[in-house]
Parts: structure tokens; C-alpha cells; sequence
């Protein structure tokens, strides 16, 4: 991210004085309103009301409604990509009540990530270095007037994104509040029992990848190319789907209907087979218990050959 800022004059106290105002010209939006209704643009077309100049990228609209750890974990996805600019995100089902609507400076300024402090948001800020200002959205002047509470999305966060994008600064849209008193997001970790590694699902991708919370280096080094996947009945092993898995670089690599290990493009290890459905052949969901067992490596297949006339 970098920091856009346009330097204007002012007159403070009877002393000219120049500040510094940070503008930006992007949006990216991430919710869960879905497209099948007008939520999304009647968001934008807000956004592009208040600041014309603006350029508003869609990363997605389809994480299932309410589920805030799927929206936290796009983000984080997400965050390392977006442009320069503030980072919409609602995934809200608190709308109305009294949780926080909050604005978080990152990256030197680079960037500031909007949207409902209920963990949200926690992962993404994370992932850019930490939170270096946060300010809660209380000023009503920088807000719409609403009929009811239920549509924070055009009456409060979008509103806020595109006066921060036309230069008004954080401390404007409401009282600063202290980071470390912002919710934290939960991304769980993957842990070592028993010569068996204990893993989840974090998303299953429209190809059917389910990726783990498991990166390359969480497997122990002792371990070889093959692996045992054990899916479900996490108290009754007898009753789970038991599956031979081998590590891969590609999904090529997992021609004829085997299962395995890729390490994806963010990093982390997801359950693939090529070209079909490693979530519907293993019966796997976000937020599913997948424990791993060292199998060491695959026995190498010898073909005999012979030479000469037959």
C-alpha cells in the first residue's frame, strides 16, 4: 500500500500552516449481501456520490450470510493484494445493536480497513502490520440519515470509506479508541498430538480445494511424501473417512482420481485432486476437523523390462 497525499494550505491560530491530507482513489468492498438484491449497489452508488472519484473493486459478495470468520479470513487473503486505499468490509449480523462501527489506520497510513469491530477485520489488520489508529463512527455528519438501523453498510461504513477517501481525516468520523481494545479475530491454530497433526478446514474454494490451516512448515521435517487423511468422528476414529494422500506441486500431479496435498497459492496446504472435487469426494466443509498421520514415502514402483525378440 502506498500512501496518496495532497498538501494544502491553512491558517491556524492566525499562522499559516501547510497539513497533510491522505486521499485515496480505491475502494476494495468485501461483504456477504450477496448480488441477487440491490444492497452492494446501492452501496457503491453512495460511495460514488460522496467521492465521484473513486473506483470501487469488488473482491467478493458471496461469503455465506453471517459468517464473520469466513468474511475475516478473505480479508486476510485479500489484504496483501488490494491497492492502496480503504478496505470495506460488512459482515454484520450484529447490525443494530450496540457493537462498534470502527475505522483502523494501517501501513503508515496506506490504508484504512472499515467495517464493524466483531472480528471482522482483525485478521486483514494483522496481516498489514498491526492497527496504528482506530476511531470509532460516531459522527452522524459524515453518516446518512436512516429510516431504521439495519443497513449499516449504506448509512455508516460506506459514507465513512468515501469521505476518508476525499481527504476528511479518521479523528473527524469519531473518538479514537485504543487497538488493542478492538476484537480480536480467531484463526485456529493446528497442533501436534500424538505423532498426529490436528488440522481444519478454513475454506473450501468453488473447485472444491479445502484449504487447512496448515503451512509447510507446521508439517514436522521427519515426515515423508504420503500421508493418512482422517476426516470426521473426531471421539470415534472407527467412523471416520480414512483416505492415502501424497504431497504435490500440482494438481496434475494427482491424475487418475488420487488425493493430496498442495500447497495453494496463499501458502497454506489444502486436501486437492485434479480437475474434481476433493470437498465432495471427502464429504468436507469449512470448519471440519481433518487429522493428518505420517505415513513416510511412497514405495517406488519397479516395472521390469525386457529386451530382444518375443
Amino acid at each position: 500500500m502506498r500512501r496518496a497525499e495532497h498538501v494544502g494550505a491553512s491558517r491556524r491560530a492566525g499562522v499559516d500552516s501547510v497539513v497533510t491530507v491522505t486521499r485515496f482513489d480505491s475502494v476494495s468492498f468485501l461483504t456477504d449481501y450477496g448480488t441477487a438484491d440491490e444492497f452492494v449497489g446501492v452501496v457503491k452508488s453512495v460511495i460514488r456520490d460522496i467521492a465521484p472519484h473513486v473506483g470501487v473493486v469488488d473482491l467478493t459478495h458471496g461469503i455465506a450470510p453471517f459468517d464473520v470468520r469466513a468474511g475475516a479470513l478473505a480479508l486476510a487473503r485479500c489484504i496483501g493484494y488490494v491497492p492502496s486505499g480503504v478496505v470495506l468490509g460488512v459482515v454484520d449480523p450484529g447490525v443494530g445493536t450496540g457493537r462498534r462501527a470502527v475505522a483502523i489506520e494501517v501501513a503508515g497510513g496506506a490504508g484504512v480497513l472499515i467495517g464493524p469491530d466483531n472480528g471482522l477485520l482483525a485478521p486483514a489488520v494483522a496481516m498489514a502490520g498491526g492497527a496504528e489508529r482506530a476511531f470509532e463512527l460516531t459522527n452522524v455528519e459524515y453518516q446518512l440519515e436512516a429510516a431504521g438501523a439495519t443497513f449499516d453498510g449504506r448509512d455508516v461504513f460506506g459514507p465513512a470509506a468515501a469521505h476518508v477517501c476525499n481527504g476528511v481525516d479518521l479523528a473527524q468520523l469519531g473518538p479514537e479508541i485504543d487497538p488493542v481494545l478492538l476484537l480480536p479475530g480467531t484463526v485456529p491454530l493446528p497442533r501436534l498430538e500424538d505423532e498426529e497433526l490436528v488440522a481444519e478446514v478454513l475454506w473450501v474454494d468453488r473447485f472444491g480445494n479445502a484449504q487447512l490451516n496448515v503451512g509447510p512448515d507446521d508439517l514436522p521435517p521427519s515426515w515423508g511424501g504420503l500421508l493418512q487423511i482422517r476426516v470426521g468422528a473426531p471421539t470415534d476414529p472407527s467412523g471416520a473417512t480414512v483416505r492415502r494422500v501424497r504431497r504435490a506441486s500440482s494438481f496434475a500431479q494427482l491424475a487418475g482420481g488420487a488425493v493430496g496435498l498442495v500447497l495453494d497459492s496463499y501458502g497454506m496446504l489444502a486436501v486437492a485432486m485434479d480437475q474434481r472435487s476433493a470437498a465432495d469426494e471427502l464429504g468436507l466443509v469449512a470448519n471440519d476437523q481433518v487429522v493428518l498421520i505420517d505415513l513416510g514415502d511412497e514405495p517406488a514402483v519397479e516395472t521390469p523390462v525386457a529386451f530382444g525378440r518375443r
